[in-house]
C-alpha cells in the first residue's frame, strides 16, 4: 500500500467549495483546508505509486479551480 500527501493550491475563494469534491475522489482518504503556501492537503491511499500519480493528474488536477499540486509519497 502506498500512502501519499498532495498539497493543492486553489483559486482565491475556491477551497471550501472544492473540499467535498476532493474528498469524494476514490483514492483520497481525507482532505483538509490548511493555512500556508497551499490551500488543501489531501491524503491518498493506493496500491501503487502509479495509482497516486493517475489520481492526481487525471482527477484532481482536472477540477476547475485547482491551480497547482505537489505530491509527496510517504517513505515509512
Amino acid at each position: 500500500m502506498v500512502h501519499a500527501y498532495v498539497l493543492v493550491k486553489t483559486s482565491a475563494g475556491k477551497s471550501a467549495g472544492l473540499l467535498a469534491t476532493i474528498r469524494s475522489i476514490e483514492l483520497i482518504s481525507d482532505a483538509h483546508i490548511v493555512a500556508g503556501n497551499y490551500d488543501v492537503i489531501a491524503e491518498v491511499e493506493a496500491e501503487a505509486v502509479h495509482d497516486v500519480l493517475e489520481t492526481v493528474s487525471s482527477e484532481l488536477q482536472s477540477l476547475d479551480g485547482i491551480l497547482d499540486t505537489k505530491s509527496y509519497v510517504a517513505m515509512d
